[in-house]
């Protein structure tokens, strides 16, 4: 029974991983809302609206989660990052779990035995007896094979497991239908969707951007005013960690380039003996830092860019061909062709990040205009790597223009891979919602070639002569800074003081990534306490506590008054550009002609076949929010103030054309699965959001050291 087999290998993970089936049918991802460490507990390892998750649900969750890890990545070593992000993925199921048991207690889900039994006999059991039961060759469920596992005493303990699993979809189904219940789709809004499809618009309108309102300097804002905004605010800025920021000077562990040439000297030392050996394996695992390369298959996604464009050549894709020693990303490669092939396709593609608070609607609202402001600018022309270095929230891609090299469809989340994988080369595609805010994407090519080779391995590692220097350096500037001032050594050293942002105890820390060592100075130091020099893999760092915040809300720093400042000055122009506007169409006679004739700067724009699906304007570009407001005025009359992507517009509405012979019923049926489609993103969107309250509403306190 190898089935069972391949099953009883993964029972020590199933309980920690009982969410996958709920996650996978919502595609949806929580966010992580954890509280700082309120007090170290020997007995718990944190709790969920006051349910305890013990330390050995946590203990043995980790150990479950770190044995699957090595099981299925059997040359990886384990180092500390990976092992906190092993801890942080115990901790995060744990917490889902434990909200999941919670709605189904909400909503008053349970699950009777006879329930289960007729999952079990239908002809669509449920999704995990699918997985294991099918048969490969007819696609049916074996059930000889089902019953026999069901019967079979030595089989008890996986049989179990696997009821759990059963039980929990079938909970998970209660409660997607009790959601949906709560929301849906009418008749009447299907109706009024189709309809507003194939609805074209012919209109003219004056767009007035909040620059028309005056220079900013006409909107002081007092500290009272911002003081006020961020109270009334306050629960939008709400955030249950404990955070901390601090300054540092990093010393990194640059290999020299003595030791990069002693790593590439090693490699071409046996380049003629690796071209000749006959068994690969043995001869890999021997000579290479990386044991699992044997008869790999590599596509450009497994290379950095450069390198994979001096590999991908004519040249060098030929069979029996020795390539390298090639640099690539802190090694060096020796490549043995085997085999040319193809493969699922990979992409390159440059992208845009927007990231915004979805809890407010003001950054919801304020992100949305951003994306089309970019729009209009690359469609005016501007190159998208300017736009990218000046408007991307991605540190590492920005600097690149935006460039995030080649991908497979797995190694991106569900939505940024579908836009790139169904799109064209060149193409433009977005916003897209990721769970890291929104993207404006290039997609730049695709390559469907891949390599089956063998390969050696050198890491090129700093030599302890070039560890010890950087050690003397960092130990020398923490003596100087404990005696004349951290700012004042590092300026007189000429080193560059960094800043870490705001940070939470179990996430790393922004620019530097996830250290012990840091985090366990930060949270037990006082403001303005100097470390000692602090070793990790990647150099030695000296750090200097600047900020602690236990409120419970986001610190009123500089940042966030400035970008207060900036919302309180933009609604202060959007009063004032609203008022003006009132005013100008309230005069006797008036026309769009005679407001543009009157205001030097305002001039009519005059558009026909005006897309409400789309927002799109021919000649004007995207504007969602103008085109709504169009799709609800009446053809002929001038409109009061409407709000648009960057200000106000003055519409009047010409015609709104309806194609000849328009059927609503005809429609509604030919057009039905994109309907449908709406219906189940618009329930979709419900879900998720509902869910994500129900994530940010609930006090999680971990209490893990």
């Amino acid at each position: 029974m190898a089935v069972m087999s391949s099953l009883r290998d993964k029972t020590h993970i199933i309980l920690y991983t009982l969410l996958a089936a709920f996650l996978a049918l919502i595609v949806f991802e929580w966010g992580m809302n954890l509280t700082g460490n309120s007090g170290k507990k020997t007995n718990q390892a944190g709790t969920v609206n006051g349910k305890v998750i013990s330390s050995a649900q946590y203990e043995e969750a980790t150990k479950a989660i770190t044995e699957n890890f090595r099981r299925s990545k059997p040359g990886v070593e384990v180092t500390p990052e990976i092992e906190f992000k092993l801890q942080q993925q115990a901790w995060e199921t744990l917490v889902k779990q434990t909200l999941l048991d919670q709605q189904f207690d909400k909503f008053g889900i349970t699950l009777q035995d006879q329930e289960v039994v007729e999952a079990l006999n239908s002809p669509a059991p449920p999704m995990v007896i699918r997985q294991y039961f099918t048969n490969p060759a007819t696609g049916a469920i074996d059930r000889t094979k089902l019953e026999s596992v069901r019967r079979d005493p030595r089989e008890k303990e996986v049989w179990l497991q696997l009821e759990k699993y059963v039980r929990l979809e079938l909970k998970e189904n209660k409660l997607l239908r009790a959601l949906l219940t709560l929301n849906h789709v009418a008749e009447s809004e299907l109706d009024n969707l189709v309809t507003r499809v194939f609805t074209r618009f012919s209109a003219s309108f004056i767009p007035v951007p909040f620059s028309f309102a005056g220079l900013d300097s006409n909107f002081p804002v007092k500290d009272e005013d911002i003081k006020k905004y961020y109270d009334e605010h306050k629960e939008l800025l709400k955030q249950s960690d404990n955070s901390r920021k601090a300054d540092y000077v990093f010393f990194p562990l640059i290999p020299s380039s003595k030791d990069s040439l002693a790593a590439r000297t090693e490699l071409e030392s046996i380049r003629a003996e690796f071209s000749s050996t006959v068994n690969d394996s043995d001869y890999v695992k021997v000579q290479s830092d990386r044991q699992t390369g044997i008869n790999k298959a590599y596509t450009r996604a497994d290379f950095s860019v450069a390198t994979g464009d001096a590999f991908f050549t004519p040249s060098n894709l030929t069979p029996g061909k020795i390539v390298g020693p090639i640099a690539d990303q802190g090694e060096y490669r020796l490549i043995k062709v085997k085999q040319v092939t193809s493969s699922q396709p990979v992409a390159r593609a440059s992208h845009i990040l927007m990231t915004f608070n979805p809890a407010s609607p003001d950054d919801i609202k304020r992100v949305r205009g951003l994306s089309m402001f970019i729009f209009k600018q690359l469609q005016s022309g501007i190159p998208f790597d300017v736009l990218a270095k000046k408007y991307s929230a991605d540190p590492v891609s920005s600097a690149n223009g935006g460039d995030i090299g080649w991908f497979s469809k797995e190694r991106m989340v569900p939505q940024f891979a579908a836009a790139v994988f169904n799109a064209r080369p060149g193409s433009l595609v977005g916003p897209v919602q990721t769970q890291f805010g929104l993207h404006i994407i290039k997609v730049t090519g695709f390559d469907s070639r891949a390599v089956v080779c063998s390969e050696i391995v050198r890491n090129i590692r700093p030599s302890t002569e070039t560890v010890d220097s950087q050690r003397r350096l960092a130990t020398a500037f923490q003596i100087n800074a404990k005696e004349s001032g951290f700012d004042k050594s590092a300026a007189a050293s000429k080193l560059q003081v960094s800043k870490t942002g705001e940070f939470i105890k179990h996430m790393p820390i922004p620019q530097i990534g996830y250290y012990d060592k840091l985090t366990a100075f930060a949270f037990k130091a006082g403001e303005g306490d100097l470390s000692d020099v602090i070793e990790t893999d990647r150099g030695f760092y000296v750090m200097r506590l600047t900020d602690k915040n236990d409120t419970g809300y986001r610190l009123l720093d500089q940042a966030l008054k400035a970008r207060i400042k900036a919302e309180l000055v933009r609604e202060k122009k959007s009063s004032s550009l609203e008022k003006t506007l009132a005013v100008m169409v309230k005069v006797p006679g008036v026309t769009l002609e005679k407001i543009a004739a009157s205001h030097p700067g305002l001039k009519v724009v005059a558009a026909d076949s005006i897309r409400w699906v789309d927002g799109f304007i021919p000649g004007y570009g995207v504007d969602q929010p103008l085109v709504e407001a169009m799709s609800g005025l009446a053809p002929g009359k001038l409109s009061s103030p409407v709000k648009t992507n960057d200000g106000y517009a003055l519409v009047r509405v010409d015609r709104k054309i309806l194609p000849a012979g328009f059927d609503l019923q005809a429609e509604k049926t030919k057009v039905a699965p994109q309907l449908l489609q709406a219906a189940q993103q618009q329930q979709q969107r419900f879900i998720d959001e509902y869910l994500e309250a129900v994530h940010k509403s609930a006090i999680i306190k971990d209490d893990r050291p």
